[in-house]
This record gives C-alpha cells, structure tokens and sequence, in this order.
C-alpha cells in the first residue's frame, strides 16, 4: 500500500483535507513513533442510539480498520490497541461472549488484508482464558502476518499491565537481581509479545475517560497523553491526525531541562560568575593597606 500524504486520507462519509505540521511528524532517535489507545466509549456510542451494547463493538471494529489503515501514512510504527481487559471479565456475560466473537471474526476477516498492507499483527496478554476459536484465529493472524514490516500492530486481549508485571518479576526473581533491559524481555515474554515492546510515545484515549486503566504502565513511563470525548466508533483519521498534531506541539524533555531553558540559565549564570568576579576584584583592593613614608 503506498504511503499517502496527510491529506489524502480517506474518511467516513467523504475526503477531508488536513495540513501536516510543518516539517512532518516527530518520530524518536530510533525511527519509531508507538502510539497506543484505549478504545473507549462502544457501550455508550450504541445505548445514545438504542442499540444493544455489542453493536457498538461491532461499530468499535469499523474505526479500528480506519485507524490501522491511516497510521503507517502518519508515520506510526508500532501501535497497539486495547481490547479487552482482564477486568472487563466482570461486565455481563452476553456482552464478554459478543466482544469476543468479535475478536475472532475480525481477525479471521481482517488477516489478509493486513498480511497484504505490511501489517505484522501480534496480540499480548493472557490466553489460557481466551475460548478455543479466538485462540486459533490469533495464532492464524499471527503466523500469515508475521512477515510485515509496515507497520506493527499490537492488540492487547485479557491483558493488565499490573499481572504482567508481577509475572515479570517473578521470572527474574531466580536471578537476585533486575535491569531495565531484563524488565523488559521478561514482559516481553510474559505477554507472548515475541520480542520487548518498545516504550508508547503517545497514549490516546476516547470517550473523555483521563486514566490509564492498567494499560501499558511500564511502556508509558514518558508517554505523551490525549484525551478526546470522541467515542471510539466515530474515532477516524482525522482525529488521529489531530492527537499527533497536539503530540508534535509538544517539548519532550525526559526528566531534562528543554533547551532554550538550559540557554537562559547558562546565561544566567555567565552573569553571576562575572558579579562574583567583580566583587573578589574589589574586595582585593579594599584589603590592600595603603603605605606612605613619614618622616622623622
């Protein structure tokens, strides 16, 4: 699929033009720009309509074709997306069973056509608990797209970043110590992720919710974040657009000072260092007794 420029992205319901910022998106030293979302707001987009909440999902499904279409032209390397969380375990049961039929339809309809697009998809999270065609259809997914290098699509199902932490640790608890690195492949592992998953530059999260519902807790440890009250079934390329526009506006400093800030200061103190050297200078000059001849 060929790269489009901003602007030629397709939208529901029609073309709508948007201007790149100027001088493009902002991708990290490594050439890779992770952004992840929480879809939110499915439930919600179908009872505003009087519909039962799992035809919100299915609505949910659409704006996931959007998005994954639009990222690799936004220059998006690895985006994952959250679908189901081990504790939305606990909602009502027809509607646990719906989502993930869901889940295994799409993957099974959408697989040749991410396989086609370059789209390497992996799912992370449990699936000792995931029923047995959902299980087949991720590692179907998985295998036929496993070649594309376009774009890295994460899908996180029974996933809590909080378990997969304390799996983690657990693995590496046998050697007596832990690094970042180690942290990392050892989630890497725990979540079947295949190799460690490359820390978020931008969470976004729809339908007005501001928390991170133990989503992603290690990976967002400097993750820029967006919140919109777009519910996910209306979320296109358009509001991606947006979410990276305001992401680009942004300083990213990582626990450093921003560069006009360490400019000022330096300057700063330039001139404290010449006020203290002035003040050593006179202070010399009044030590120094003057001497005089007196005759006898």
């Amino acid at each position: 699929m060929e790269q489009r420029a901003l602007g030629e992205v397709e939208q529901p319901g029609g073309a709508a033009e948007v201007e790149p910022p100027a001088g493009g998106w902002a991708p990290r030293t490594d050439g890779r720009l992770h952004v992840a979302i929480i879809m939110d707001g499915n439930g919600r987009w179908a009872v505003q309509r009087g519909r039962p909440r799992p035809a919100g999902h299915r609505a949910g499904a659409r704006a996931v074709r959007r998005v994954v279409e639009a990222a690799p032209t936004f220059g998006i390397t690895d985006l994952t997306l959250y679908a189901f969380s081990s504790d939305n375990w606990a909602r009502p049961a027809v509607e646990v069973s719906a989502l993930l039929r869901l889940l295994a339809e799409y993957l099974r309809r959408e697989t040749p056509k991410l396989a086609a697009e370059g789209v390497r998809l992996g799912v992370i999270g449990r699936r000792d608990r995931l029923p047995l065609p959902l299980r087949h259809a991720i590692g179907q997914a998985e295998a036929v797209t496993s070649a594309g290098a376009r774009l890295r699509l994460r899908v996180a199902i029974d996933y809590s970043a909080r378990d997969a932490l304390v799996g983690a640790a657990n693995r590496l608890a046998a050697k007596g110590y832990a690094t970042r690195a180690g942290l990392a492949r050892a989630l890497a592992e725990e979540l079947d992720a295949g190799e460690p998953v490359p820390d978020v530059d931008l969470l976004i999260r729809t339908a007005g919710e501001q928390r991170l519902s133990d989503f992603l807790l290690w990976e967002c440890a400097y993750a820029e974040l967006y919140f919109t009250s777009r519910l996910w079934p209306d979320f296109g390329a358009l509001d991606l657009a947006a979410a990276l526009a305001d992401f680009l506006a942004r300083e990213r400093r990582f626990g450093r000072v921003s560069p006009a800030e360490a400019h000022a200061e330096s300057g700063s103190n330039d001139g404290l260092r010449a006020l203290a050297a002035a003040a050593d200078r006179r202070g010399s000059r009044v030590a120094q007794p003057r001497t005089r001849e007196v005759a006898v």
